[in-house]
């Protein structure tokens, strides 16, 4: 009990530093675009470039960054699990939105500039990374989500889609310490990027806090113990002509030997250890 209650002090500690780094992260990212930038508008100008970082640090980096971590939240651990699938999905279909619009806010700046498209490494990395993103959440919805997928397909997909969500969710972190540093070595020109100005100091400041935020977020998320706990809310299989578990039989059993009673036991045990894998390999997350 003691051991429990520490964990738990620990994730709750863990959980507020990680809310605070990703809320200030967000908020340094309306700073920079604000006090240093344009601001934000959508006319074709440098503030329509401006959604881009603002919405993906929100969308791509903090909303999926909680939406990864959501089913190990302990008070929703009651909640019932096509309730957290439902919560779930619905922040990554909004971290998703985000990051459309904010792709379409740099291919419609960057034509109105005549700006090439796609020619950087960040832009390789990024549009990748939102294709997989959109594919990822689209077989969560079809196998996942919707009750069709049998329990046997969602046991062998389960650690590909656990491992892919990671995956994605770094790729998109590291990708965007690639585009700020990118941006500033472009637009910081008097004074340069290399003399230390406020606004580089401040950006970098920004770029360790997504650091952290991501590395807060994949802890988490990778802690056996902190996974959401099994519902064993599947009846037991039992042999054919077999009894429940725990029920009294008349007459006909009472006649029965230890030996066809302990057979029995272990048949159904066995069976039910099996079920509760299907279910868990089937319908938890590790996230």
């Amino acid at each position: 009990g003691a051991r429990k209650m520490e964990d738990y002090a620990v994730f709750l500690a863990l959980l507020a530093a990680t809310l605070l780094v990703g809320f200030v992260s967000v908020i340094l990212s309306l700073v920079w675009v604000f006090h240093y930038r344009e601001g934000l508008s959508w006319d074709g100008g440098l503030g329509e470039f401006n959604w881009h970082p603002v919405l993906i640090i929100t969308g791509f980096v903090f909303i999926q960054g909680i939406a990864i971590i959501v089913y190990r939240l302990p008070w929703t651990w009651k909640c019932s699990k096509l309730l957290m699938k439902f919560i779930h999905a619905g922040l990554n279909t909004t971290a998703l939105i985000l990051a459309i619009v904010s792709m379409v806010a740099v291919f419609d700046y960057h034509n109105a500039k005549k700006i090439p498209n796609m020619y950087s490494l960040h832009s390789w990395i990024g549009l990748a990374a939102l294709i997989f993103y959109s594919l990822q959440l689209f077989l969560g919805f079809a196998v996942f989500l919707l009750p069709f997928a049998p329990v046997q397909l969602r046991a062998v997909l389960m650690p590909v889609h656990v491992y892919l969500g990671l995956t994605i969710f770094a790729t998109v972190i590291a990708t965007a310490l690639m585009g700020i540093t990118e941006k500033l070595l472009f637009s910081l020109k008097n004074p340069a990027y290399s003399t230390f100005p406020p606004e580089g100091t401040f950006v970098n400041c920004l770029g360790v806090l997504l650091v952290v935020f991501g590395s807060l977020i994949l802890w988490m998320a990778s802690r056996p113990h902190w996974k959401r706990p099994l519902e064993e809310n599947t009846k037991d299989l039992r042999p054919i002509g077999g009894t429940p578990e725990g029920t009294e039989v008349e007459s006909t059993m009472a006649n029965s030997s230890n030996a066809d009673k302990s057979d029995l036991r272990i048949s159904t045990e066995a069976a039910r250890k099996q079920n509760l894998k299907f279910d868990e390999a089937g319908q938890r997350s590790t996230m």
